[in-house]
Order: structure tokens, then sequence, then C-alpha cells
């Protein structure tokens, strides 16, 4: 008897595909950066969206999405500081695709918005496969997560615009090589723009939003 083999995997990430290049045309058309934020649990995304977002609010309209499993958590901590957010629950899923990104931007009026940061779920391996329809892909790497992160998963690096090695004021305390881990993403990924920074203290926060900045102002030119 004849039988069809279907490539569901493969036809699940093509179609994401088209409708994340879809979403960014329409982002590029009205005008709206949107960051895809990603990291494991506890490296401070958060903290460094606290930071970023104290620098940049008085520029640029800014609107935030906070992706997790569930809680409202992160969102009211973001609004906190007087940008708006949304909390998008992503029933189980451990990352979000073009198609929920959609949604999250459709209910929070991505038009209204200069600059949309998207924080994705806090894993290293689901949200680097699955393409959001961001202007730009960020990572952290926490300094106690390791320095040998890049060569667990190098597809998180090799995807990412930017990878920020947050809390380096804990380096004393931790075994980081800054030499090796700056080495490792840029052999996966050259053109990866590398920041060492401290959400807590700020340190390196300034040449971070630098960058952002003029992402953000090529992108809505």
């Amino acid at each position: 008897m004849d039988f069809k083999v279907i490539e569901i995997k493969k036809s699940v990430f093509e179609n994401n595909d088209r409708e994340a290049d879809k979403l960014r045309e329409e982002l590029k058309e009205n005008k709206t950066f949107l960051l895809n934020l990603m990291s494991s649990p506890g490296s401070g995304k958060t903290t460094t969206l606290k930071a970023v977002l104290s620098r940049l609010k008085e520029e640029y309209k800014i609107g935030v999405m906070e992706a997790d499993i569930d809680s409202d958590v992160d969102a009211k901590t973001i609004s906190d500081t007087g940008v708006q957010a949304i909390q998008l629950h992503t029933g189980g899923m451990c990352h979000l695709d073009a198609g929920m990104t959609k949604q999250g931007l459709d209910s929070i009026d991505a038009n209204d918005f200069d600059f949309i940061v998207l924080e994705n779920v806090g894993n290293l391996v689901c949200p680097a496969e699955f393409d959001t329809g961001s202007s730009k892909n960020a990572m952290i790497l926490s300094v106690p997560e390791g320095d040998d992160k890049p060569l667990k998963y190098p597809l998180m690096f090799t995807i990412s615009d930017v990878v920020l090695i947050n809390k380096i004021d804990t380096k004393s305390v931790f075994e980081f090589d800054d030499d090796a881990v700056v080495e490792r993403i840029k052999r996966l990924n050259p053109k990866a723009d590398i920041f060492f920074i401290s959400a807590r203290t700020g340190e390196g926060v300034d040449a971070f939003c630098d960058w952002l900045k003029k992402e953000i102002d090529e992108w809505n030119a």
C-alpha cells in the first residue's frame, strides 16, 4: 500500500518563516522596531529591560510584550516604569512564533509605538528555533551561567544580532573567561555585537542603548 511521508517540523518552520517575513515587512512599513529579547530564566532579562527603558523612554514611544507560560509578574514590573506593557500567556508553549507575536502586536496596537520589546519565554532552546518577525534578535548570557553556553546552545548565539553578557559585577565570584566566550560567540556568529553589562550597576548599559538607538533610527528612517 502506498503511503505519504509528511515532514511536519519542516512544514511548521516554513509556514512560520513566511508569516515572520510578512510581519517584518508590516513593521518596517509602519516604522515600528521590534526587538526579540531571549535568555534563560534568571539571566536578568527584566532587570536589563528596566535599565534600558529608563534611558530610552523619553526618546521613543515604547511598548513591551512579556511572554510567559503563566503569571503576570513581569508585566506588572514593567508597567511600574511607566511604559505600556501586556502579558502574553503561551498556554504551556516554551516559545513565541510569528503568529503569536502578531496577536500580541495587534493587542498592544503596534502602530502607536516606535519601539516594542518582546521579552520571550525564558530558555535557550525553543525561542531560537522560531522566527518571531522581529527587526533584531537579542539574547542575554549571565556570568553565573558560564562561558561554555555558546558550545551547548549554538543556535541561540547564531541567530542573535547582539549578545549581552550580564552580571559582570559577579565575576569575582564565578569563573568566567571573557576572551573564551567572545571567541566562541564569534566562531558561531562573526557579525554578532557583544556588550558586557551589569543591569544592576548600570555598567555597559549606555553602550548597548547607543547600539539600540542606531538600530531603531535606521529601521524607522
